[in-house]
């Protein structure tokens, strides 16, 4: 009986805990926006005491205000003199430029990465598991592949920002009726956060 009460306490305190804990871990992060500003104007200063959230205000406001700055003709003439000026640097143009292409596919608001929770076999056939589409080959694979394939994601369990990168034949993967949220969750939890009963599995068109 008291085994039972443990293991029950357990699973209302470990998802609590982890979740202040990654919550306090974000807003102590964007707090070290704060040293972007003056001594003086600072919190510790004006108020004589540390405010935790602060920071993640003022961070939101950076990112807000970098938005609204782009978003009009001067503001992509700066952008593009600063990343023409990135792209001259050995080493720092290679890295920017990956990262930035991640970041427009995975941000953008018409891209298509991670919007299509799809089954796939592997490590082997006879063996499946969930992954993501995130486009199509490139034209320089594409040459060498035969017939259709698209490109997929393979999360590992339980950390999904790990994973692998396949390309596979668009006949061998199944389209799930299931949102990416909901395959997220089934892939953390290992299988034990089970999706409805109606997002069953249908093979594309």
């Amino acid at each position: 009986m008291l085994r039972k009460y443990f293991i029950t306490g357990l699973l209302i305190l470990v998802p609590l805990s982890i979740t202040l804990w990654v919550i306090h871990s974000v807003i102590g992060l964007m707090d070290q926006s704060l040293l972007l500003l003056p001594m003086e104007w600072r919190p510790e200063t004006l108020l004589g005491m540390h405010i935790p959230g602060v920071g993640t205000i003022l961070t939101l406001l950076i990112i807000l205000v970098t938005g609204l700055l782009t978003r009009n003709f001067i503001g992509n003439y700066v952008v593009a003199g600063w990343e023409a000026l990135l792209n001259r640097i050995p080493i720092v143009n290679s890295i920017y430029s990956s990262v930035k292409q991640v970041s427009d596919t995975l941000f953008s608001s018409d891209g298509n990465a991670f919007r299509t929770a799809v089954l796939v076999q592997y490590p082997r056939e006879g063996m499946w598991t969930i992954a993501f589409v995130t486009g199509t080959p490139s034209y320089a694979v594409q040459q060498h592949l035969t017939g259709d394939y698209v490109s997929i994601y393979v999360p590992t369990t339980p950390n999904p920002t790990s994973g692998f990168f396949l390309m596979v034949p668009k006949a061998d993967v199944i389209e799930l009726d299931m949102s990416v949220d909901v395959a997220l969750k089934h892939i953390v939890s290992m299988g034990v956060v089970a999706p409805e009963q109606h997002n069953i599995s249908k093979q594309p068109d």
